[in-house]
């Protein structure tokens, strides 16, 4: 057995044992180096192993630490349960250490007004910041366009409800779509349209009645790696809603949560294409940052800058002083670009394992629509398999897969298609765990047939 190779079981060993416990600190390089009479190159490679298999992290200038193994969780029971439904990132990439360094600065900067109102807008130097960022994904806005929320969720919310220029009141959703939209809407008692998206594209003919007929106040949508089934628009479907909304007079509402997350560089927002000042622009920092931060952007056209900013000034009269100060820190530091290269790399890496491992499995009882990064992976059930069976099913094998009815409004519950998470899934759980879901599947298509031929 080669040393890279002792290295890496040593520390198995010494985790098992007991000896070495989440969060603590692993042995040196050094340490490594005059316990195995190797060098220092290969002390780096056996923990750049286990750092890509998600045994441990490296903070810069300090060394290698333990990571929670939570790809796998516990029930009451004690027994494993791994997660494929969870929208929340990996929580060994998670950049504690450092950006709990930015908040610790962000109370020595912000202390004056750390316990005071500020503009529901948000902190300028934030603001700021977010201007220059936002063109990386060439999105170029104002800093009077640009406001700081608690969420996407909160954006979503204050759009939802707040009356809009066109005078209209109705909104509509893709089909299947964001969960947090539709109870949005539910609890504010807006009326929602469903309009089908599935792997090929958008109704384009359905969604043109709707803008024409449907009393549209604005069209919500996830234009790349969506939730729930990881789908991104072509730069011509883009250019193709927007045109429909400006025919009709509609507003979008453009939900770029994991912008950062992109690898092409050419894959630009529906927003870049806007001349007629009518897409509202959401970036979240949850899927891609701390999902406890709180923080997104929305940038706004003019004539709703005004009305906003009253309804969010009435929803909490400023969003936390403290985590926008952290953030500005944080991104004017350069650690957030190095943190998103990181996990950009991570993400797409899984994806790529992803769709090798389901190019080795043959079965005719699924279709897999994988993306070139994001989170989500989309299953398509041939052959009359259930996807709320199948969910239900793995949940009792302690494969935990989302409720597929929460994404869809109750006149379009779909039941071919099921959502993959990989936010918390390594290489180790994909490749245990896939192979389940299609015998699941298959195994509830043949029963099916059997049923039929009787």
């Amino acid at each position: 057995m080669s040393k890279y190779h002792q290295i890496i079981e040593f520390i198995e060993k010494e985790i098992e044992s007991g000896k070495i416990l989440p969060g603590k600190k692993l042995p040196s390089i050094r340490d490594i180096c005059k316990i195995f009479n190797c060098s220092k190159s290969t002390a780096v490679r056996a923990y750049s192993e286990l750092e890509k298999n998600h045994i441990a992290y490296s903070i810069p200038q300090s060394g290698y630490y333990l990571a929670e193994r939570r790809q796998y969780t516990e029930n009451k029971n004690g027994l494993k349960i791994a997660d494929l439904s969870s929208a929340s990132p990996d929580i060994t990439l998670l950049p504690y250490e450092e950006f709990q360094h930015c908040l610790n600065q962000a109370i020595d900067v912000y202390k004056e007004i750390l316990f005071s109102y500020t503009e529901p807008q948000g902190l300028k130097p934030l603001i700021d910041i977010l201007e220059k960022h936002l063109q990386d994904h060439q999105v170029f806005a104002n800093p009077e366009m640009i406001f700081v929320t608690s969420g996407s969720q909160q954006a979503l919310d204050i759009l939802t409800k707040m009356p809009f220029p066109n005078g209209k009141d109705n909104i509509v959703v893709e089909q299947p779509t964001y969960q947090g939209i539709l109870m949005a809407a539910e609890i504010n008692k807006i009326k929602v349209i469903g309009v089908a998206r599935d792997f090929k594209s958008i109704n384009f003919d359905h969604l043109e009645r709707i803008f024409k007929n449907g009393n549209v106040k604005f069209f919500y949508t996830i234009s790349r790696f969506s939730n729930p089934l990881g789908l991104s628009y072509t730069k011509e479907e883009k250019k193709h809603i927007l045109a429909l909304a400006e025919k009709y007079d509609v507003y979008i509402v453009e939900d770029d949560y994991l912008c950062d997350m992109e690898t092409d560089p050419k894959a630009d927002p529906i927003f870049a294409y806007d001349t007629s000042s009518r897409v509202i622009y959401i970036e979240s920092y949850s899927k891609t940052l701390l999902p406890g931060l709180r923080l997104a952007v929305a940038v706004l056209p003019k004539l709703l800058i005004n009305t906003f900013k009253e309804y969010k000034k009435w929803a909490d009269l400023n969003t936390s002083v403290l985590s926008q100060g952290a953030l500005e820190i944080y991104i004017k530091s350069g650690m957030f670009n190095s943190h998103i290269k990181k996990i950009k790399k991570l993400y797409s890496d899984r994806m790529k394992f992803l769709k090798k491992l389901v190019d080795d499995i043959n079965s005719d009882a699924v279709k897999w629509h994988i993306p070139h990064c994001g989170l989500f992976a989309g299953i398509e059930i041939l052959n009359g398999a259930k996807a709320q069976n199948i969910a239900e099913s793995l949940r009792r094998k302690n494969i935990m897969i989302s409720n597929p009815n929460q994404f869809y409004l109750k006149e379009f519950q779909d039941s071919r298609f099921l959502r993959i998470s990989i936010a918390r899934s390594d290489e180790k759980t994909l490749r245990t765990v896939i192979p389940e879901i299609i015998k699941e599947i298959s195994g509830a298509t043949k029963e099916i047939r059997n049923i039929m031929e009787l």
